[in-house]
C-alpha cells in the first residue's frame, strides 16, 4: 500500500462563506421587488439565488466534513461528502428549472403588467453580488468539484441577472411584457444544460466508475511490461474524491518469493501508477497459485 500526496490549492472555504451571505441578501430583496412589480423573471432569479444559498450552504458544510480526519468508524474520513453536495446541488438547479420552465410557459399565455423599474435595479445588484461572488470561487472551482458545482450556481445566477436586466429594459421602453416569461424560459434550460453535466460526472464517481480519461487496458500494459510474468487481475479503480484515484488489483506471482521481492516489484507498480497515471493511493495484494478469477475485471 502507498499513498503519495499531491500539492494542490488550498480551498479554505472562506470565500464561500462570504458568497452564502451574499446570495442571502439578493434572494430576500429580490422576492419582495418580484411580488411587488409582479415579475416572473425576477421572482425565478430569487428561487435560483434561494437554490444556490441551500447549494452554497451545503457546499460549505461538505467542504468542512472533508477536512475531518479518518477514524476507526469513518475509516475514509468524510472525503465523499463534497461529492454528496454537488450532486445534490445539481439536482436541485434542475428541478427549480423544470419548475420554472412550467411557470413559465403558463404565464405566456397570460402576460401581466410588470413593475420595470424594480426589475432593472434588483436585477443590477444580481449582478454585482453574483458577479463578486463568482470572481470569489473561481480559483477554488479548479480544485474542487464540490466549489465547481457552487461555482456554476453563481455564475448562471449572474448570467441570469443580465437576462433579467436586458427584459426588465425591454418592458420599460417598449412594453414587451411577455418578454418576462421568455427570460424566465431560456434561463431554466441554461440551467438544466448545466446542471447536466455536473449531475453525470458526480454520478459516475459516486458510483465508483472508472474516472474518465483514464484507460485501464493502458495501465495493465503499462505495468506488465516491468512485472514480467508477474500478472495484474482483479482491478478496480475509482475516484474517492475530486482530487484522489485508488487503485487496487490482486498480482499473480509466478513464483513464491520473498516479501521483499515482492514490496520491490509493488514499489516499481505505484511509481508507475503515480507518475503516469496521476494515482494517488494503490494496494497491490500478492497471490501464489491462487484459484480465484484471473480475469482484469472480476466482481467481488
Amino acid at each position: 500500500m502507498h499513498d503519495h500526496s499531491h500539492h494542490h490549492h488550498e480551498v479554505t472555504g472562506k470565500n464561500l462563506s462570504v458568497s452564502i451571505f451574499l446570495n442571502i441578501g439578493i434572494t430576500v430583496a429580490q422576492i419582495v421587488g418580484g411580488f411587488f412589480s409582479g415579475s416572473l423573471s425576477l421572482i425565478s432569479d430569487a428561487l435560483h439565488n434561494f437554490s444556490d444559498v441551500l447549494s452554497l450552504v451545503f457546499s460549505y458544510i461538505a467542504h468542512k466534513l472533508a477536512k475531518k480526519k479518518a477514524n476507526f468508524s469513518h475509516t475514509f474520513g468524510y472525503k465523499r461528502a463534497e461529492l454528496l453536495a454537488a450532486f445534490i446541488n445539481s439536482a436541485t438547479l434542475i428541478v427549480v428549472a423544470v419548475f420554472l420552465i412550467y411557470e413559465a410557459i403558463e404565464r405566456f399565455s397570460k402576460p401581466v403588467v410588470i413593475g420595470s423599474g424594480i426589475v432593472i435595479w434588483l436585477s443590477l445588484l444580481g449582478i454585482v453580488f453574483n458577479g463578486f461572488s463568482t470572481v470569489l470561487l473561481k480559483k477554488d472551482a479548479e480544485h474542487s468539484v464540490n466549489m465547481r458545482s457552487a461555482y456554476l450556481h453563481l455564475l448562471t445566477d449572474t448570467l441570469a441577472s443580465v437576462a433579467v436586466l436586458i427584459g426588465g429594459l425591454l418592458m420599460k421602453y417598449y412594453q414587451w411584457f411577455w418578454i418576462d416569461s421568455v427570460i424566465t424560459f431560456v434561463i431554466s434550460v441554461y440551467l438544466i444544460l448545466m446542471g447536466f453535466g455536473l449531475l453525470k460526472s458526480t454520478t459516475k464517481m459516486l458510483l465508483l466508475f472508472t474516472p474518465e480519461n483514464t484507460d485501464i487496458e493502458k495501465i495493465i500494459e503499462k505495468i506488465h511490461s516491468k512485472t514480467g510474468n508477474n500478472k495484474l487481475h482483479h482491478i478496480h479503480l475509482w475516484n474517492l474524491n475530486d482530487n484522489e484515484l485508488h487503485f487496487e488489483a490482486h498480482l499473480d506471482c509466478c513464483e513464491n518469493m520473498s516479501i521483499s521481492e515482492f514490496n520491490r516489484i509493488a514499489h516499481e507498480i505505484e511509481e508507475i501508477l503515480h507518475h503516469d497515471f496521476h494515482i494517488s493511493h494503490c494496494t497491490i495484494q500478492p497471490e501464489f497459485g491462487g484459484k480465484c478469477s484471473k480475469e482484469f475485471i472480476a466482481q467481488d
